[in-house]
């Protein structure tokens, strides 16, 4: 019980899997190739050469920048490996009406959004000026198709905050590469035929067909949605949310541009459907289009039809007549608890919903990022650090379920089975509902965030409830710094116009910012 835990095991690849290994080794072994008397930890990787990546999950929140950096990643190798372009937010089309709406989640909040809430000040102007173009200057940027930085800017800085969109494949073998080659991880190509279990029910070791044994005092399952450790062997069960998010199939196709200088996409496109919705994506060599529906509300022959009408409409006939529809099911949920013993599951073994707000990847993040900070000095505390870890990840999961859910609860569609179910109240958690009677009567701000590290700002919330044309009330009391707010409120939305403008002039293009990437690279940090 007093032994140190000094050796990890990864059991399954792909983005999951090295992208944990580089947050971990990142964290306690920079650096080393081998272990040593005064470095002994290990990471071990075992990977199957007989499974290929998925390569579903193609967005990142802006955390991942901060996490590349960490790991020691040159962001103008990320690009030029992985074949990744700017995400600046999300632009979603159809999501109220179903005919030409629109509106944006950016990722940079409010302006002033420390000292004022401009929400309540904007109410008054809401039918001259949409939310989110009144208060920052994304919207503008996805309009034009703009970088949030310019060439001279360092690495990891910017002019407006953003993520990324990668090609999967490509960034779990650029992951692995330095991983390998950097961070002193240990990588084993072989499946895994048995596990062997410890006197008090602990993996004392995973046995191969290829390398042997391989021990360990942690292990991580990043096996994806077979769950080799914590379904197949623990058996620890999987949550079911279909209830709340219907979800749970996509059908994605990779589609070339028409031209290769073709602009680029600054934001994830999210165009509402019958039974669900489609994403676009662009790449510098490709746009990722899917389409993620309800099987119980549509059948793959309409889904199908949807999607290919969608890239007939945005691409071309050509492209929707060539396109290849690769199908993915899914059963929106996620363990009923995501460490158990010694084994902690990371990615698709710990659970999966629709990809609507890219949160795949920042579980990942966050799942190994704790388990770098907290990794227990010995198997006695071990329990508390996994008791500790599931309380976070089963708050952060019933957070995201319910952010997901709010995208579809404020629709005034009514024109198909799946719009009115999704708002049936039997399939809105509680809490959202009192967030919502709440949001009638007062603007989210930064009250309705409980923790320092809650997954989505109060500022996501103003951007997807007034962005579906949800009204708060106006105060019926007059508090005393309410005109100095009104004032400061009114200078703020002056900045924000000035500095969208500004913004609009010197900031490259996507493409442009990309191409100037590839053959320059960012200045370093």
């Amino acid at each position: 019980m007093n032994h140190k835990i000094n050796r990890v095991v990864i059991v399954g690849g792909g983005t999951a899997g090295w992208l944990s290994a580089g947050i971990i080794a990142a964290e306690h072994c920079i650096g080393t190739k081998t272990s040593s008397p005064e470095n002994p930890f290990q990471l071990t990787l075992v990977e199957s050469p007989d499974i290929a990546t998925i390569g579903v999950g193609e967005g990142t929140w802006p955390s991942m920048r901060s996490t590349l950096q960490k790991m020691g990643i040159s962001e103008t190798d990320f690009f030029r490996e992985c074949s990744a372009s700017f995400k600046q937010g999300t632009l979603f089309k159809g999501w109220r009406t179903g005919a030409d709406d629109i509106y944006t989640h950016p990722f940079t909040p409010p302006q002033g959004y420390t000292e004022v809430n401009l929400a309540p000040h904007w109410q008054t102007a809401r039918e001259q000026i949409n939310f989110a173009q009144a208060v920052s200057p994304q919207s503008a940027l996805f309009t034009d198709k703009l970088a949030p930085k310019q060439i001279s800017t360092p690495e990891y800085a910017f002019n407006v905050n953003y993520g990324y969109h990668l090609d999967a494949a490509k960034f779990a073998e650029f992951l692995r590469k330095h991983c390998v080659e950097k961070l002193g991880v240990t990588h084993i190509k072989a499946n895994v035929t048995g596990i062997n279990s410890a006197d008090n029910g602990d993996i004392a070791s995973i046995a191969t067909d290829s390398h042997g044994t391989i021990e360990g005092e942690l292990f991580i399952d990043c096996s994806g949605s077979r769950a080799l450790l914590i379904g197949e062997h623990f058996g620890i069960p999987v949550c079911s949310k279909s209830d709340i998010l219907f979800n749970n199939t996509a059908l994605a196709a990779q589609i070339p541009y028409t031209h290769e200088n073709d602009p680029i996409e600054s934001c994830t496109l999210s165009t509402a459907q019958s039974a669900g919705w489609i994403w676009e994506i662009g790449l510098p060599t490709r746009r990722g289009i899917g389409h993620v529906y309800s099987s119980d509300h549509n059948t793959e022959e309409r889904a199908s039809e949807e999607l290919l009408a969608y890239i007939a409409s945005t691409v071309s006939d050509q492209a929707a007549a060539a396109a290849t529809l690769r199908k993915v099911k899914f059963s929106p949920g996620h363990r009923a608890k995501f460490w158990h013993k010694n084994c902690v599951a990371i990615g698709m073994s710990a659970g999966f919903i629709e990809p609507l707000e890219a949160s795949a990847l920042v579980l990942v993040e966050l799942s190994a990022a704790m388990i770098a900070e907290q990794l227990p000095a010995n198997r006695q505390i071990m329990d508390l650090v996994a008791k500790r870890f599931n309380d976070k990840f089963l708050y952060r999961w019933d957070r995201i379920i319910e952010f997901l859910k709010l995208h579809y609860i404020l629709t005034q569609r009514r024109d198909t089975e799946y719009w009115r179910d999704n708002c049936e109240s039997s399939s809105v958690p509680e809490q959202l509902v009192d967030l919502l009677a709440l949001w009638r009567h007062q603007s989210p701000w930064h009250r309705d965030n409980n923790n320092v590290d809650d997954m989505f700002p109060s500022a996501s919330f103003q951007y997807v409830i007034y962005g579906m044309d949800f009204e708060t009330m106006p105060s019926q009391t007059q508090r005393r710094s309410e005109l100095a707010e009104r004032q400061r409120a009114g200078a703020l939305f002056q900045e924000n116009a000035t500095r969208t403008q500004q913004l609009q002039t010197s900031l490259p293009s996507n493409r442009d910012l990309i191409n100037k990437i590839y053959t320059f690279g960012f200045q370093k940090i």
